[in-house]
């Protein structure tokens, strides 16, 4: 049986992000692949309302699925992608992240979250790989949040990254025609998603450039100053993206590297175990509000003024 590739783009039609992406799926399809490609602007997917009715369930140990599962299209892509062995994704960079409409399907994965499912027995584990493509009219500097963005969202499915690009400078339609090596490395991008699905889950590890961003884990290319986390963890430096702990230590060629501690892969949000961290938060904040009667009757009280507070609007 071949193995399955779906295809997700957020760009505009025969532009940018969705020739690259084609361009890496004709590499997987000629290498064997069965392909399936969507534009997420053909389906209707609402906004995530912030209900919280996914996670009070995740804090209980139920699983709740999404209130909007059964008004939009996000299960009907949902249950083709699960049952994937790789995604990739493309999506264009407006202004420094990826474009409101991969952001609104990406957030509305919560209760999809597969640390937690496989916990309670509700799914079965399964190893996928992923790629991403992040697209814009201008250097870096102009889509700095861009990849960093899109790798957020792989979290929640256990899409495990091993390749991305950022094709920048192509603001124009279709512009990335111009641009050989754009192409030619969006073809690898389907070789290396190839590469990986015939790799054995344990050994599968990142494909793409060796050096890009500056976490040796996830390849982003976001650090920020750590903080003390709920439970006491910190760490001076952390990677804004998968989590990752450590700090900055200068090179003996006088450049600075990040450095992650022995213990700082601990919350590493690419792995299962990793995630299960942020599940025992959810259980200890938002359960611990629920299973108390007095937290939940001094916010009832005092959430009266809020309520009896009216300003004018736009009409």
């Amino acid at each position: 049986m071949s193995v399955k590739v779906l295809g997700i783009t957020a760009g505009r039609k025969n532009s940018n992000s969705d020739i690259l992406l084609k361009e890496a799926l004709l590499e997987c399809e000629q290498n064997g692949a069965d392909v399936t490609m969507i534009s997420l602007r053909d389906y209707h997917i609402q906004d995530c309302t912030g209900c919280t009715s996914c996670t009070i369930g995740m804090s209980q140990g139920k699983n709740t699925g999404c209130v909007l599962d059964d008004k939009d299209d996000k299960k009907k892509i949902m249950d083709v992608l699960l049952n994937c062995d790789a995604v990739i994704f493309a999506a264009p960079t407006y202004d420094l992240m990826a474009c409101s409409t991969f952001a609104k399907f990406a957030q509305r994965s919560l209760s999809y979250e597969t640390s937690f499912l496989e916990t309670i027995g509700a799914i079965a584990h399964k190893d996928r790989v992923s790629a991403l493509i992040a697209v814009g009219g201008s250097t870096r500097s102009w889509q700095s949040m861009a990849l960093e963005s899109m790798q957020a969202a792989m979290f929640t499915l256990d899409l495990k990254v091993i390749d991305m690009l950022l094709a920048t400078r192509v603001p124009a339609p279709a512009q990335c025609l111009l641009n050989d090596e754009l192409l030619e490395n969006s073809r690898k991008i389907g070789q290396n998603i190839m590469t990986a699905i015939n790799t054995p889950a344990q050994e599968r590890k990142w494909l793409g450039k060796e050096d890009m961003g500056w976490c040796p884990n996830c390849h982003s290319n976001a650090l920020i100053l750590g903080e003390i986390q709920w439970d006491g963890l910190h760490f001076p430096i952390e990677c804004q993206v998968c989590g990752a702990g450590g700090t900055l230590k200068q090179t003996s060629e006088g450049t600075w590297k990040f450095v992650i501690q022995n213990n700082g892969l601990s919350r590493d949000r690419t792995t299962v175990a990793g995630r299960a961290k942020h599940l025992e938060e959810i259980a200890h904040t938002q359960g611990g509000f629920f299973q108390s009667g007095e937290q939940r009757n001094i916010v009832k009280k005092r959430l009266d003024k809020y309520k009896n507070i009216h300003f004018k609007t736009i009409v």
